[in-house]
């Protein structure tokens, strides 16, 4: 879930957490909350939906689901990833989940379309060794993969209407 709010100062913003560290392929990386279909979601939305109560105590019903993103395959994990983009107009505090979130990353909406902050990273993961990936620098973290692109979308669609 690309999910943006108002902060304090009523600016908007996106949120991302970053990941535990664990022996697993997306260990300490940012994203954006989410995870797998369970039996008791009757859709990917319902998934994107409960995984951000879950993940950032963010209630689904506080949740206007705006868009549908692009599907994006995550080659590592080998999962196809349905990203939506919501709006959480009154927020309260944010609860992360111990197990899973180490911290949350809050980008302000005016650093997230600043083109400054693209830019190319030469990155080794888990199927290839010093590649050039696209990436986003947002609050002193490189983002970059399958999170990246899909911020690349988001930020395409808001420039068309900013």
């Amino acid at each position: 879930m690309a999910l943006f709010y108002p902060n304090n100062e009523q600016l908007t913003h996106l949120l991302l957490i970053l990941r535990k560290t664990y022996k697993g392929v997306h260990s300490n990386q940012i994203a954006f909350p989410g995870g797998k279909l369970e039996p008791e979601d009757e859709n990917l939305m319902e998934t994107a939906l409960r995984e951000t109560y879950e993940e950032v105590g963010v209630p689904k019903e506080s949740v206007e689901v705006l868009k549908q993103l692009s599907e994006v395959y995550i080659p590592p994990s080998n999962y196809l990833v349905q990203p939506y983009f919501g709006v959480y107009s009154k927020p309260e505090v944010f609860q992360i989940q111990e197990s899973e979130v180490e911290a949350l990353v809050e980008v302000s909406l005016s650093d997230f379309l600043d083109h400054t902050n693209l830019s190319e990273e030469k990155l080794s993961t888990s199927y290839a060794k010093n590649i050039n990936v696209p990436a986003f620098k947002l609050n002193g973290y490189t983002v970059w993969g399958a999170t990246a692109m899909m911020l690349s979308e988001i930020k395409e669609l808001l420039e068309q209407v900013l």
